[in-house]
């Protein structure tokens, strides 16, 4: 899941933008922002950096054991 901060500090930064005339809607805008995102990261499938390493090592580990089993299955074609 993506971590809730990205959300704050995306919205503090889209409202930042907004002129120093409506300042004082700023918070009514940042949480309207913030819910947008939220809405629409929540209909994408993301995953954290986190859990892509972890599928990064998986596969690695995968393609070691894959690329001995080609090895072994070769050695023993060969003695056939």
């Amino acid at each position: 899941m993506i971590d809730p901060k990205i959300f704050d500090d995306m919205a503090n930064k889209l409202a930042g933008l907004i002129p120093q005339g409506a300042r004082d809607v700023q918070h009514d805008v940042e949480k309207n922002i913030k819910a947008l995102l939220q809405n629409k990261f929540s209909k994408l499938d993301l995953v954290t950096r986190e859990e892509f390493d972890i599928q990064c090592a998986v596969l690695q580990r995968t393609r070691e054991k894959l690329e001995v089993l080609e090895k072994k299955v070769s050695e023993l074609e060969k003695g056939s």
